[in-house]
Formats: C-alpha cells, sequence, structure tokens
C-alpha cells in the first residue's frame, strides 16, 4: 500500500475537503482525488461518499483512517529514529501548549529555540491541556507544555517543569476581601467562576475542596484563566487562580487546611522516539525554568 496514498486520505478525512488537503500536503487537488482513487481501486471499497458539495467517510473510510494514522505515525517514528542523535537539529517539530502557558511561560524559550535552532519549523498549536494529551496519546503531536494531568495515563510520560500554586481569589469589594481567615464552608453562600468542567485544573480545585465540592455554587465557567480573573475582578464571584496572575484587582482568600498545586510540564508519549528538533526544544525548557 502506498505511504503517500494514506497521507492523501488522511488528510483528506481530517479536512473533510480535497481542496484543503491538497493545500495540506502540497499536492493539486487532481493529484490528490487520483491517490483517493487508486487507494480505493487497490482496497475495492468507497471510502468516501461524495453528497451534494460535501465529503463523508464510508464505514470502511472510518475503519482505514485509524490504521492510516497510526501506520503513518509509525512511519515517520521511525524516519526520526534514523538520524545520529548529533546529527543537525532540523526539520519539523509538532507542538501544543495550553494558552496560558503559551502566554505566561513560553516566549522566553520559543525566541531562545527560535534563536537557536533556525533549520527547525515550529509547527506550534494553541489548545486546552486535556485535548493535547488526547493529540499526544494518539501520535498527532510530539510534545506538549501544558498543566500536567493529575493523574496516570496509558503511555503518557508527564515531565514536571513548574510549580504552579494557586489561591482562591475575590474582588476587592466582594464580602470576603474583608476576611482574613476562612473556612472552607464559607465560600458555599457565594457564587463560584471556576474553570470548565473536564479540565484538569477544575479537578484540581475540586479535589482540594472536596468536601464541599457537590455544594459550591458554580455560576460561571470557561476554560480561560484571564477570563476568570476578570470576572473575579469585577466581583461576579470567587475564584481560583495561578499567584503569577493575581494583581492589585484581587484579594487572596486564606482558606484553613487548603492548599492548591498544579505542576506545568511536557507531556510525552512513552514509545515515541524523540526528534533531535524536540530534545533541543525539552532542554530550552528545561534551562529556561532552572
Amino acid at each position: 500500500m502506498d505511504f503517500e496514498a494514506l497521507r492523501a486520505f488522511v488528510a483528506v478525512a481530517e479536512t473533510g475537503s480535497f481542496t484543503r488537503a491538497a493545500a495540506q500536503i502540497y499536492l493539486t487537488q487532481p493529484a490528490v482525488s487520483k491517490r483517493i482513487g487508486t487507494l480505493e481501486t487497490e482496497l475495492g471499497t468507497r471510502l468516501f461518499d461524495r453528497i451534494g458539495r460535501g465529503i463523508h467517510l464510508t464505514e470502511a473510510g472510518r475503519t482505514l483512517l485509524v490504521r492510516a494514522q497510526t501506520i503513518l505515525s509509525q512511519v515517520e517514528d521511525a524516519k526520526r529514529s534514523l538520524p545520529a542523535q548529533s546529527g543537525p537539529v532540523s526539520g519539523e517539530l509538532s507542538m501544543a501548549t495550553s494558552h496560558h502557558v503559551g502566554l505566561h511561560r513560553l516566549p522566553t524559550v520559543l525566541k531562545r529555540f527560535r534563536e537557536a535552532y533556525p533549520a527547525v519549523s515550529l509547527d506550534l498549536h494553541f489548545m486546552d491541556s486535556e485535548v493535547a494529551c488526547a493529540a499526544i496519546q494518539q501520535g498527532q503531536l510530539e510534545l506538549a507544555v501544558v498543566t500536567l494531568p493529575p493523574r496516570d495515563y496509558a503511555n503518557i510520560e508527564r515531565v514536571r517543569v513548574w510549580d504552579d500554586p494557586l489561591e482562591i481569589v475575590v474582588g476587592r469589594s466582594h464580602p470576603l476581601a474583608r476576611r482574613t481567615r476562612i473556612k472552607p464552608t464559607n465560600l458555599v453562600g457565594y457564587p463560584a467562576i471556576l474553570p470548565g468542567p473536564g479540565t484538569y485544573t477544575r479537578e484540581i480545585v475540586l479535589a482540594a475542596l472536596a468536601p464541599i465540592r457537590h455544594e459550591l455554587n458554580v455560576v460561571m465557567s470557561t476554560n480561560y484563566l484571564e477570563v476568570l480573573r476578570m470576572l473575579a475582578g469585577i466581583g461576579l464571584g470567587w475564584s481560583a487562580l495561578p499567584r503569577t496572575m493575581i494583581d492589585d484587582e484581587l484579594k487572596v482568600v486564606h482558606i484553613d487546611r487548603v492548599h492548591i498545586r498544579r505542576e506545568l510540564g511536557i507531556v510525552l508519549h512513552r514509545a515515541r522516539t524523540l526528534s533531535n528538533a524536540g530534545r533541543a526544544m525539552i532542554a530550552t525548557i528545561k534551562e529556561d525554568a532552572s
């Protein structure tokens, strides 16, 4: 089976368009169509239904997509394992970061990396930490710099780089701002503004507030910590934010025996061979954090 035909098939399936797929893999649209046609002939089945102006994977196409993604990932992994580790740092580095880590931890890292390794083509994706970890598991990215999962995942290696303590905060006009120290139960009577459901940060916050987690009045959620800071600052409720984000518009509420801490760092697939560019990026991150 032709790897290039598989690559064209995956591109069409992921983009939902022959035109976008052609641009993604630097081919003409007729060339992509020809490769898909050859693949369908070889397999003896249709892979896409062309309905109107749209295309849809057939059942056979959906089955092949999972296998094709795995095959192409293994081929790329084999290519990366061939050059000597002392070889030049070049090629493409596909990585992800969360918006918070990308804005607050990586700017100097990326600047230093670009200056030191100009031959590397950096394919950087901004996404939620949970989505990035799923992409690492599926072999779609080489590494991610995100909030580390608070629990173990199959085939995922977590490399802690930064400790990121969180504090319960309110706006200066909030009733809790006048209290020097409170009990966790005091939070129940006030609206909460927390990271979105399913996020690692929300999971960490609720675990720290385990005795009252089901009594909390969560009125708003967002995955963007900068938005949480704004909403808490104007008095719409209490929230939990990294210490590094707390400004003069916020007041830290000290809670007896409650300590909230998350870790930021690098996520890798245990079975994936890192490229020279990937190893260089990890080294640059660790040097910047030291």
